[in-house]
């Protein structure tokens, strides 16, 4: 990697969200919807008005549904199409994963899926965290030639996944950003950085907003408010991912 300084991606649900993440000071959004189920792929309009609107780079996520990341070809096709709508968009990049039936990395369906975007930059996302073996599944997103790989070193979160992390940057050697993410904190990301040497580091930020709702049928399940990237959570964020210095 390069002697640039560390940086922070911010995984934003909305046009709002991604806002938040420009104005506290990350360096790149992660679009994603549906944050509450891991995140899915945002709607055309919503890549649009993002790009529109936004000027730090944007990777979108591009994950047709909930589950594993086992995908039929009618699934793979309209990931296909999701990309290419990104690269008329005028994206900076993608973030994509698939596995097969025996965890490892699907290398034919991801290499399909790359030809799509072209020259836009690649993640792998968390469907590494769901590989039978790490170790080998980072050398074949290498070989994909993406960029980074997002991971929570194959626990629930990277705090507790930073053993893993740290092997993962030290095999990388440089070939691949290998970037921590899930659970990561004001709190806590400073000590990741130390624990795993990693430079690259995604977070959500998000908050719940009360229900804006004083009236009408309250019903179970629809009467939470929206929950967006908070600006001083991502500044609070880049302060404490800057305030260490070293490598």
């Amino acid at each position: 990697m390069s002697d640039q300084g560390p940086l922070l991606e911010i995984a934003a649900n909305s046009l709002a969200s991604a806002l938040a993440a420009q104005g506290g000071g990350a360096n790149r959004i992660e679009l994603c919807a549906a944050l509450e189920l891991g995140g899915l792929t945002p709607s055309y309009a919503q890549i649009a008005l993002t790009r529109e609107r936004v000027r730090i780079p944007i990777y979108v996520l591009i994950r047709p549904r909930t589950g594993d990341f086992v995908y039929s070809d009618n699934e793979c096709e309209t990931m296909q199409r999701d990309i290419e709508a990104c690269v008329s968009l005028g994206c900076e990049g993608v973030v994509l994963g698939a596995l097969d039936e025996g965890g490892g990395v699907d290398a034919n369906r991801c290499r399909a899926l790359i030809a799509a975007a072209g020259g836009l930059g690649v993640t792998f996302h968390r469907a590494f965290d769901m590989s039978r073996d790490p170790e080998t599944a980072l050398e074949d997103i290498i070989a994909l030639r993406c960029e980074r790989v997002l991971t929570s070193g194959a626990q629930a979160d990277a705090p507790a996944g930073a053993a893993l992390i740290r092997k993962l940057v030290e095999q990388a050697a440089g070939r691949i950003s290998v970037m921590p993410g899930a659970g990561v904190s004001a709190q806590n990301i400073a000590s990741l950085r130390a624990l795993t040497g990693a430079r690259e580091f995604h977070a959500s930020a998000k908050r719940e907003l009360p229900s804006r709702m004083r009236g009408g049928n309250a019903l179970p399940g629809m009467t939470a408010g929206e929950v967006l990237s908070d600006v001083e959570q991502v500044r609070a964020l880049v302060a404490a991912l800057g305030s260490v210095t070293g490598s």
